[in-house]
């Protein structure tokens, strides 16, 4: 039987083997996820086929990416069905149509700044758009940076800079915005979630988070939740440690928790557990997809076992349907 996630009015029935590819092809690592206007889903992986259409029964529409994209990591879609495509491999936020085509370049591919330069960009992680429509890049592991952009790709201004304070970061993994333009950002190794107004001041953060990495605002305007991913434990003197993640967490737009969906007895391939959740979106329906870095993060939650053939597969593509009571 499924496994059902979560309480209350937040229950989700785990959809068993979701994606459904063209023989012979993986989608190895998912790093982030998308779903357009029409509920179909965009999965950014960094298989062969970087990234791949479902419909929202799993069934294979297309791919594009190939020899574009040189290591997925974040993947956001605005209100015209526009894609902002984060590489970190190779320093750079595209824009692209549904079918592929880059209308928009922000970076020098392959030429990253400076390591901790604060200059754009060193491995960038995600992207979120303002309610003008300008872009803000979280930016990400080689630099502790959140940068703003205008609609067309000039730099306004940055904020943020390495350590453990208020507006500071300790690997800066993932970014988004509401209605109202405020910015949330997952402050992954400081284990919080930080909330600054559009021109980069600190308002307050959301702790009790474990490695917050994938972050998502849905709920509509006027009420706005958040989904929030987070990894387990990544040392070896924690990694049996229960209650630690990954799960993924519900909460409200002060940072309150909603509810809570797996995680507390570690990762797994089974039912109900997770590997390593990475990126999240959510359908019309209310159906959560989850892109998980499994493969990359094996050897951390799993250093004595060989990795099962599903996961480098489909595994790290998830779907939970909500169930309505």
């Amino acid at each position: 039987m499924p496994a059902i996630l979560g309480t209350g009015e937040h229950r989700y029935r785990v959809v068993e083997n979701f994606a459904k590819l063209p023989d012979g092809w993986t989608l190895t690592d998912v790093a982030s996820v998308a779903v357009d206007s029409r509920d179909r889903i965009y999965v950014f992986n960094r298989g062969a086929h970087p990234m791949v259409v479902l419909d929202r029964e799993g069934n294979f529409l297309r791919s594009f990416g190939e020899g574009l994209f040189s290591r997925a990591h974040g993947l956001h879609i605005d209100a015209d069905d526009n894609l902002y495509c984060t590489d970190d491999g190779d320093h750079t936020v595209r824009k692209c149509t549904t079918d592929g085509k880059v209308l928009l370049t922000i970076g020098i591919p392959a030429k990253p700044a400076p390591f901790m330069s604060g200059e754009p960009f060193h491995r960038c992680t995600h992207t979120a758009l303002s309610p003008k429509g300008e872009i803000y890049v979280s930016d990400g592991y080689g630099n502790a940076r959140v940068h703003k952009f205008t609609p067309d790709g000039k730099l306004i201004k940055s904020w943020g800079e390495p350590g453990t304070d208020p507006g500071q970061f300790n690997i800066v993994h993932n970014i988004a915005t509401d209605a109202d333009g405020w910015v949330y950002v997952a402050d992954r190794e400081n284990h919080r979630v930080q909330v600054f107004d559009g021109e980069g001041r600190y308002e307050t953060q959301w702790n009790n988070l474990h490695r917050p990495c994938a972050l998502c605002c849905c709920g509509g305007a006027k009420r706005p939740t958040f989904v929030i991913g987070e990894l387990g434990p990544g040392l070896d003197i924690n990694r049996n440690v229960p209650n630690l993640g990954p799960r993924l967490s519900i909460v409200d737009a002060q940072g309150k928790r909603i509810a809570r969906l797996g995680g507390e007895a570690g990762p797994g391939v089974a039912s109900g557990k997770f590997l390593a959740p990475h990126g999240i979106a959510l359908d019309s329906k209310g159906d959560i997809y989850v892109g998980e870095v499994g493969v990359t993060n094996w050897k951390t939650s799993f250093p004595d076992e060989e990795m099962p053939a599903v996961v480098r597969a489909t595994r790290c593509l998830q779907k939970l349907e909500r169930v309505l009571e």
